[in-house]
């Protein structure tokens, strides 16, 4: 039996579930298929980054997001049993109006999904699971993909969202070119501890040369707390209750019985690696088949759902709003150099050379370079054409209440504003400092597209993408 649907997602972690919830919203028939038999079960991506936060409020799950997580607590490291310091994972950052989250929410990866997934399946959406790749074949009018069973799905487009080892990227013979971050094993665990409190981070040091750290983080919102031990070079990491006990033990105060479950628990080498190219034909990469990161930082997840939140409304836009299919060529221009960029900023993390800080927040990504840029005025103020659009009160109207939606926005300060398609909204005002005076087109995914003194070549330049 073939299975037909204008785009096929492979994967069910962050990145496809992104995809999925942005395409469904947009009325785009989509299917996401998943090789597990279930959302993945750990914590491992727990830190929400601020530019992501704004995305998922676009997306409609910022209010679940927000109540099933919480801040980070202050890192307490420890000593022979005793506190003998405090230690601050972020540079502190303060709400401003143009920039309502300041901070990276804690919200385990696990949970994270499960929000996605429900708010996929509220839109009419669907995943598939046990549904395993085993082939792949393209040609100039789709995409077939095969299962184990003898099914198969026929798609006009494919996004591959499976994941570091990809089968989607490997069937397609996409390199993957990339380093070693750190030589020495580590340990990511979520497990139930007693005789330590929640309101830290706490932080057992080397005792030695030769010794691993220990971290022990409560994972916000749950009873859980997230284990994360780094191991001799060429050492073996064992994941078992009794691994985990004997290092807990080891390596902090807490005696071995203290540990009293484990609830999912993996080893990994930390690396760095970037796919070669991100799209091959009809089919594209996104997520950690396009780019595997350290987990110092919180940049994988956070630079994953923002490469499905660029393709989604893309992909909208030529499979329903009638725009041309060079669109999609603008994904990899865009995305790809950004995942370079946090690759590097992941890596520098991991090794101490970077606090986590306002480059981790993503606040500052932007596309000014991108061919879809058009910063039009003689003078451009603050904010120009490839910068994220920043929230602000424009004469009542708050702007990301204005964005949220699949749809672009027009912000007129302090000039005529132009007369538009319906399915564009449309916001004036007579002064707005963070932006300064203009007119903005705004795209789906928060971004100024177009900026100008006046509205001439606005509404050219919108008609390029099916006037949505």
């Amino acid at each position: 039996m073939t299975v037909r649907t204008d785009l096929l997602i492979v994967g069910a972690g962050p990145t496809g579930l992104t995809l999925g919830i942005d395409l469904a919203r947009r009325g785009v028939d989509a299917l996401v298929v998943e090789r597990a038999d279930g959302l993945f079960p750990g914590s491992r991506g727990k830190g929400i980054q601020p530019r992501t936060m704004e995305v998922f409020d676009d997306l409609g799950v910022l209010d679940a997001i927000r109540a099933a997580g919480g801040s980070y607590p202050v890192g307490m490291i420890w000593q022979d049993g005793k506190r003998v310091g405090e230690h601050r994972m972020f540079d502190p950052a303060e709400v401003t109006e143009d920039s309502p989250h300041a901070e990276p929410w804690m919200v385990p990866q696990w949970r994270t999904q499960e929000i996605l997934f429900g708010r996929l399946e509220e839109l009419g959406g669907q995943v598939a699971f046990g549904r395993e790749v085993v082939g792949l074949t393209q040609d100039e009018d789709g995409v077939t993909v095969r299962f184990p069973a003898g099914e198969s799905v026929r798609a006009r487009y494919v996004v591959a969202a499976d994941g570091g080892r990809s089968a989607v990227r490997r069937a397609v013979g996409i390199g993957m070119t990339g380093e070693t971050v750190d030589p020495s094993p580590m340990l990511v665990a979520d497990v139930r501890i007693a005789g330590l409190d929640r309101d830290n981070w706490h932080i057992f040091p080397p005792h030695g040369e030769g010794d691993g750290f220990l971290a022990v983080c409560p994972l916000a919102g749950t009873e859980d707390f997230q284990v994360v031990a780094r191991f001799p070079e060429g050492a073996s990491v064992d994941v078992s209750l009794e691994g985990i006990r004997k290092v807990v033990a080891a390596r902090s105060h807490l005696a071995p019985d203290d540990v009293t479950e484990v609830r999912w628990a993996s080893g990994f080498r930390p690396r760095a690696a970037l796919a070669d190219r991100f799209r091959d034909g009809r089919v594209f990469l996104a997520g950690d088949a396009a780019h595997v990161h350290s987990p110092a930082g919180g940049q994988g997840l956070n630079t994953s759902v923002q490469d499905a939140y660029n393709l989604g409304w893309k992909l909208g836009a030529v499979l329903r709003d009638g725009a041309a299919a060079g669109l999609l060529d603008t994904y990899e221009e865009e995305r790809r150099h950004v995942a370079a960029d946090m690759l590097g900023l992941s890596t520098s993390v991991h090794r101490g050379e970077v606090r986590r800080g306002e480059a981790t927040c993503q606040l500052g990504l932007g596309y000014r370079e991108s061919s879809l840029t058009k910063e039009t005025r003689a003078t451009p103020g603050a904010v120009r054409a490839g910068d994220r659009a920043p929230d602000g009160n424009l004469d009542g109207v708050r702007l990301f209440d204005a964005f949220r939606g699949p749809h672009w926005t027009v912000v007129a300060v302090g000039v005529e504003a132009p007369v538009v398609p319906e399915a564009v909204r449309v916001v004036r005002g007579r002064a707005l400092e963070s932006y300064g005076c203009g007119v903005f087109l705004v795209r789906p995914d928060g971004y100024v597209g177009w900026a100008g003194d006046q509205t001439a070549g606005g509404l050219g330049y919108l008609g390029r993408f099916g006037g949505r």
